[in-house]
């Protein structure tokens, strides 16, 4: 079964969250496939992923990309899996798909300082605990480090 993992996002943007959680999904060998609501945001973290460290960059690609089938790392609006990902990261409310078979995990990002984002992510947990999910949540502690909530 998909593990599903909310990350409560407090002051932080995913820009500053993601390239962290991407390397470690790296280091352990897991390609990635990152749904975004907007191309607009593809085309953000496309350019961000690049440049995200001075002395370092994560390999990636969009599903627009002849070679999407190649890259570690592909960031796309839909529900797509060109790279054969087993973990899936969903930003800014992007749907996710009925459909996890494949999926290790589901990382659900969400902004914790908008309300509308909140609900949507406690229906999500719902849905997905009903359906038998193993859900988890994480939340950054004063230092900045994800800690497991429940």
């Amino acid at each position: 079964m998909t593990e599903i993992l909310f990350y409560h996002l407090t002051g932080q943007t995913p820009e500053q969250v993601l390239p962290a959680l991407l390397q470690k999904s790296l280091e352990r060998g897991w390609r990635v496939v990152i749904q975004a609501a907007s191309d607009e945001r593809v085309e953000a973290l496309d350019a961000h992923l690049w440049t995200w460290r001075d002395d370092s960059f994560l390999p990636h690609g969009t599903v627009r990309d002849p070679q999407a089938a190649e890259q570690p790392i592909v960031l796309t609006t839909g529900e797509e899996n060109p790279n054969q990902a087993t973990v899936r990261f969903l930003i800014e409310g992007a749907a996710m798909a009925e459909n996890l078979d494949g999926y290790e995990r589901v990382v659900l990002l969400f902004d914790g300082d908008d309300p509308d984002a909140v609900d949507k992510a406690r229906e999500r947990w719902s849905k997905a605990k009903a359906a038998g999910a193993e859900v988890t949540y994480w939340r950054a502690d004063a230092n900045g480090r994800w800690q497991r909530q429940a």
